[in-house]
């Protein structure tokens, strides 16, 4: 394949070649001459082999489509072929699958012989029930803000059925009606793009259409994974950001996959789903606290060597930074809740979070200074003696107030809610004491003239450590007034009432159907829908991504006017029963 490493290699001993010649000297034209015959060799092989590859997967899908049909080759009359049309549509209603039955009689004996007419002798349904665990990996997929979509080479009656049993919706369209040439006039208007993104799924489609319809998506910046198990998922597979293949794939699945299940069933890519937003949880914990250290002892150091002449002890920095780093070694252990929704680098909050933070624990140093250096509050307030004056004593106290709240910050920067309420690992609950307990025993006892530092007692290392516990209580305070100032919510909160100016999709209609959905079932003495028991946050679902939350209500309301409305209960009790509505004398009212 096109290597880039190559041409910048070769255009640089050209670039070389060309600079290195001058002063009168002739130009070293037989170098010249044989770097640019490799750069056009290079790139005449990689094109060849990106032509070969472009030939190699337009026949691979090409051999994929269907080569015969059975209907076709028996040249069944016009009402037979109706009637054998019809039969296939009312099995595909049900979510059946039809296999046409024929057979051939070759007298010659001979595999080459063009033999006597096919003779078709009928249908015969198939039920490819979905995994025993798709519905509640979809449910809990969604609940998880990520939009699933079924791309299936069955009917369209047949994936809408399947859509419907598995709770998925059933705003699905035809791979014909999508990107062939007959595009369906009611869905004309409506951009490519947005057709796919908004739907539910597609149906009878080709390797072509799967492959393109992931890669529309990864142009719109959706990350995209794709499970398959046949030869013909391959090139999605290929294509999608991650590509899952199931336990009883294909070769050509497998190794088109990056990730290839080895036992059956879906519920472990909800599991993997977790495991990297745990992950990318704690990277960005891990960031957003060491922004704010840095911000936080380059300010709180300058400030106080500014403002006061005060010169820290270099000494005692080191110190702090060791005591931080084994510290923050166990946030890789840590407890974390993922988040409930698709995440993402939200670089302007973490450095929003992270110099508003460090800017707060840097004045409350200061203030700290300011306070034993030029007053007597805690003299008169704790009955310590004062250490006003001496410095030695002053660098102590500094250390134990910087080490105590710095490290006490990764408690806040790891939670999605107050600090307090989430349970951290035990690794960083250890590690954190034992450093604090390293830390305060230096700061009561250390005598050390060649860091400057001498222990203040006991008296005052507990001063400091209540002086920390109170500076603290507002760091959570500040962390959801940024993430909230962030948001935009503070404005939408003042438009989004006013239905003539709202920024909602469809003035709300996404909302007023999910409580009409609501509504019905408390009507019909059903409990009202729960939130996924799998957070705990209120705010879970206002937090999910638009098209995964649209596609949970679309799901719910179907399934709702099919069970809870007279209408849809007859239609699919007569779907379940393989009858023929047109055929029953008796009407029902609606």
């Amino acid at each position: 394949m096109w290597n880039p490493l190559s041409w910048v290699m070769e255009l640089a001993a050209i670039m070389a070649i060309a600079l290195a010649n001058g002063g009168g000297r002739p130009p070293d034209w037989q170098d010249f001459v044989g770097i640019t015959v490799l750069l056009i060799i290079n790139s005449t092989i990689s094109f060849i082999e990106e032509n070969n590859a472009g030939n190699a997967a337009a026949a691979l899908m090409a051999g994929l489509a269907p080569k015969t049909k059975i209907i076709e080759l028996c040249n069944l009359r016009e009402d037979t072929k109706k009637r054998a049309h019809d039969i296939i549509d009312k099995f595909a209603d049900r979510g059946l699958r039809s296999l046409a039955v024929g057979r051939q009689t070759v007298s010659e004996k001979d595999k080459n012989s063009p033999g006597e007419p096919w003779q078709f002798l009928g249908l015969l349904p198939l039920f490819d029930p979905p995994r025993h665990d798709s519905a509640e990996t979809i449910r809990r997929a969604l609940d998880l803000g990520v939009n699933v979509k079924m791309i299936t080479g069955d009917q369209l009656a047949i994936g809408k059925e399947t859509g419907r049993r598995l709770g998925m919706g059933t705003n699905m369209y035809p791979s014909s009606a999508l990107l062939g040439q007959d595009k369906d006039e009611s869905i004309s208007s409506i951009p490519v793009d947005e057709l796919i993104e908004m739907a539910d799924g597609f149906a009878g489609v080709f390797p072509e259409h799967k492959y393109e319809i992931v890669k529309r998506l990864q142009e719109m910046k959706h990350i995209c994974g794709m499970t398959g198990d046949g030869v013909n998922d391959a090139p999605a597979l290929k294509r999608a950001d991650i590509g899952i293949a199931v336990a009883d794939a294909t070769d050509a699945a497998r190794s088109a996959s990056d990730i290839v299940l080895t036992e059956p069933g879906l519920s472990v890519i909800v599991s993997a789903v977790l495991t990297s937003r745990a992950i990318f949880q704690r990277m960005k914990n891990y960031t957003i606290y060491a922004v704010s250290i840095t911000i936080r002892v380059v300010m709180g150091f300058m400030l106080l060597a500014l403002i006061w002449k005060f010169d820290f002890s270099p000494f005692m920095v080191l110190v702090i930074a060791i005591l931080n780093d084994g510290t923050i070694m166990t946030i890789s252990k840590d407890r974390v809740k993922p988040s409930p929704l698709p995440d993402s680098w939200k670089l302007k909050e973490i450095f929003a979070t992270g110099v508003v933070l460090g800017t707060y624990l840097a004045v409350m140093t200061v203030v700290f200074f300011w306070a034993v250096e030029s007053t007597d509050f805690f003299s008169a307030k704790f009955g310590v003696r004062s250490i006003s004056g001496n410095p030695h004593e002053l660098t102590s106290a500094i250390y134990l107030q910087v080490s105590i709240i710095s490290q006490a910050l990764i408690f806040v920067t790891r939670s999605r809610s107050w600090s307090y309420a989430e349970r951290p690992g035990f690794w960083l609950i250890a590690a954190f004491f034992l450093a604090q307990l390293i830390a305060t025993v230096i700061a009561v006892y250390a005598n050390w003239d060649f860091a400057r530092i001498r222990g203040t007692g006991w008296g005052w290392a507990g001063v400091i450590w209540l002086y920390s516990i109170v500076t603290y209580v507002p760091l959570d305070i500040l962390k959801f007034i940024i993430r909230y100032s962030l948001s935009g919510r503070a404005w939408d909160n003042v438009i989004e009432n006013k239905t003539a100016f709202t920024s909602k999709k469809d003035y709300g209609k996404g909302e007023r159907e999910a409580q009409w959905a609501q509504a019905q079932r408390t009507l019909h003495g059903l409990q009202p829908a729960q939130p996924s028991e799998m957070f705990n946050d209120k705010s879970t679902y206002r937090e999910l991504s638009e098209i995964a939350d649209q596609a949970k209500r679309r799901a719910e309301v179907a399934r709702l006017r099919e069970h809870h409305t007279l209408k849809g209960h007859v239609e699919s009790v007569v779907k379940q029963k393989g009858l023929d509505i047109e055929a029953i004398q008796q009407h029902y009212t609606l």
